[in-house]
């Protein structure tokens, strides 16, 4: 730190300007109104060569960054998933800086390390699962999915994969829900396996859309018979798109019999689940052999953080460590190292910002904010079924629904729902994605952001149904 540099002075600014954003962002428009490139144009085209007074770096920080982003935290926030921080978890994740730990050991942060084991098992009790689970915090859904298609890749091939490759060996085979999410097509790439040996399995009928169980058994049965290894299966609860949910306890037991590890997606859908009332969706949960969901989309914690559990650890710690002699830690028993838990070898001090969460809300405080966001999506998902030219695509799973508008005139259905997007989308008032469903497109709503209000939800009605008879 140079001489001239007053942290605790900044860092008071900073604390100020963070709590006065977030009790303004509702003001703002959620999506910013700028063109590709003028945030850069206001950016210096080369780095200084001496250092600048923290009142000119701040002065442009307020001046170009606000309004140049889209925000996340901003309570009329209904695109993709959320990307929730709490304060508490906020107020966290600023002391963890302060620290700057690299917690790839235990030696090198055992607070953190423990601290991680805690975390992991109240939110373990907190959804429901057995204490037959164990798990660390990965960075995102995808690096879990990851990890796990390499561990269903490894057991498969006798945990020779790592060390002889996969060279002139059988293909593998993984089989997902033709509606999961594209990181598992991204872990196939990045595993080794390829696009083509993800089997995407048709679906059955609303309102969840689930894996058609005998065709994944045809599917493994021909792969079998064609030459191919199977090694795996996906299993999907609340996909991104519209929420597709397969099921869980009927796809692990087509695993059991066939001998096949199973991942279950449940990225958005898992943090539902602290509410007993919702665990019907993932129903057998316990029989899959690793799961996945997201503190940092629905309950409140800062991204990155993923909990990724597993049943056997053991064949997760044998997939990924690697233990050369300057990771090893020598005269200590029975101590976990979460390096050997995931790709990255460096790692945040992740668990502290779930304590803080925890702590301050509870779990009573977190399940009340899901039960209002279902309650309110569902009650705006009724409100404009019954607006005309409004038409639901699919209902609601948890807080998630699509609709489409139909002016009934004969127009390009597909091409107004996308300019009917992009027109709410620049109004300002609220932010919304489309997607697409059995070849058409639709718009999606999903209620999540931590300090939303039913008021929103009336916004959101006002704003979609205003804009559309702009268009109309």
């Amino acid at each position: 730190m140079s001489e001239d540099f007053d942290f605790r002075k900044w860092s008071h600014k900073a604390a100020d300007w963070s709590a006065d954003y977030l009790n303004t962002v509702g003001d703002r428009d959620v999506r910013p109104k700028v063109k590709p490139g003028a945030i850069a144009a206001q950016i210096g085209n080369t780095p200084p060569e001496t250092g600048e007074s923290m009142d000119a770096i701040f002065k442009d920080f307020e001046n170009i960054i606000p309004d140049g982003m889209t925000h996340w935290q901003h309570p009329r926030f209904f695109a993709y998933f959320q990307s929730n921080a709490a304060p508490a978890a906020q107020l966290a994740e600023q002391l963890a800086t302060a620290f700057a730990s690299q917690c790839m050991l235990w030696q090198t942060s055992p607070a953190a390390t423990e601290l991680e084991i805690k975390m992991v098992d109240w939110l373990r009790q907190a959804v429901g699962l057995p204490d037959t689970f164990k798990g660390s915090f990965q960075d995102t859904a995808s690096s879990a999915t990851l990890c796990a298609i390499l561990t269903m890749r490894e057991i498969a091939l006798g945990f020779t994969g790592n060390k002889e490759g996969l060279f002139g060996k059988k293909p593998l085979r993984v089989y997902a829900s033709s509606r999961t999410h594209s990181s598992i097509d991204k872990a196939m790439w990045i595993s080794g396996l390829g696009q083509d040996n993800l089997v995407k399995i048709p679906t059955g009928p609303a309102p969840l859309f689930a894996m058609d169980a005998d065709a994944l058994k045809l599917a493994i049965a021909s792969d079998k018979a064609a030459g191919f290894q199977p090694a795996g299966i996906i299993i999907c609860v609340g996909g991104t798109s519209i929420g597709a949910t397969d099921n869980v306890a009927e796809v692990c037991a087509v695993a059991r019999e066939e001998g096949l590890y199973t991942h279950l997606d449940a990225a958005w859908a898992g943090s539902a689940m602290i509410c007993e009332e919702y665990r019907h969706l993932w129903r057998g949960a316990e029989m899959a052999d690793s799961i996945v969901l997201n503190p940092h989309k629905w309950l409140g914690v800062a991204m990155e953080c993923s909990l990724h559990l597993v049943r056997e650890p053991e064949l997760l710690v044998r997939t990924m460590a690697i233990q050369p002699e300057y990771l090893k830690t020598h005269g200590k028993d029975g101590i976990v190292n979460f390096s050997e838990w995931s790709v990255q070898l460096g790692r945040r001090f992740r668990a502290l910002k779930v304590w803080f969460l925890l702590r301050t809300y509870g779990l009573d405080g977190l399940r009340q904010r899901i039960r209002n966001h279902v309650n309110w999506a569902e009650g705006l998902c009724e409100k404009l079924r019954n607006e005309p030219q409004f038409e639901i695509a699919t209902d609601p799973v948890l807080s998630l629904f699509s609709f489409r508008h139909n002016p009934q005139d004969g127009r390009d259905l597909d091409a107004h729902n996308v300019a009917l997007v992009n027109a709410i989308n620049d109004d300002g008032r609220i932010y919304l994605t489309q997607s697409a469903h059995d070849g058409m497109t639709i718009i999606r709503f999903v209620a999540g952001q931590f300090d939303m209000k039913a008021e929103d939800a009336e916004i959101a009605f006002e704003a979609i149904t205003e804009v559309a008879q702009q268009l109309g």
